[in-house]
């Protein structure tokens, strides 16, 4: 980040209370003028490893409600999507096989199949074995659990916790105040 664009962000002060930092981060700078930039980069390391599903589960739970704005209509969206995207085709495959309706199961295989090449290139990138393709819809469903776990903390009054600190919905201030 130049400086110039962090000064008229506002700084890091502005996020300072920010559960999502760097997107939020983002979306300050693109409010002031700036351009941001995504994309993959092979010299960046996490500083925090993940090695075990709880602690994933708590980085994700921690910050996928506020992600959706704290909203229960893209809680919604986001948990019929990735069901719909994710979910179904494996679910309808082994239920078509089961039930020996190949009008059910070859739509199905080919929607899993059309998923797993579709995210092999960045399996390759990685330099994973393509068959972890077939992974994605477990996956996904692990991180639709852990984005509803998120909005259930919230609702508990426990909202998003990190570093010894829990954030509430953030206030929302308007022209008038």
């Amino acid at each position: 980040m130049r400086r110039e664009a962090l000064a008229r962000a506002g700084g890091v002060a502005a996020i300072r209370g920010a559960v999502i930092d760097d997107v939020n981060l983002a979306r300050l700078v693109k409010r002031s003028g700036g351009r941001t930039w995504l994309g993959l980069a092979e010299q960046v390391d996490s500083v925090r490893p993940y090695p075990e599903l709880a602690q994933l589960w708590r980085m994700v739970s921690r910050s996928a409600y506020a992600q959706l704005r704290h909203s229960v209509l893209l809680l919604a969206g986001t948990v019929l999507g990735l069901a719909l995207v994710y979910l179904v085709p494996p679910v309808a495959l082994v239920a078509g096989l089961a039930a020996g309706d190949a009008r059910v199961a070859v739509p199905a295989g080919v929607a899993w199949a059309l998923m797993a090449l579709t995210f092999r290139p960045m399996l390759a990138y990685y330099g994973r074995p393509a068959w972890e393709s077939l992974l994605l819809p477990f996956t996904a469903g692990l991180y639709l659990l852990m984005t509803v776990d998120s909005a259930v903390q919230h609702w508990r009054g426990r909202g998003a916790a990190w570093k010894g600190r829990t954030y509430g919905a953030p206030v929302r201030v308007t022209e008038s105040d």
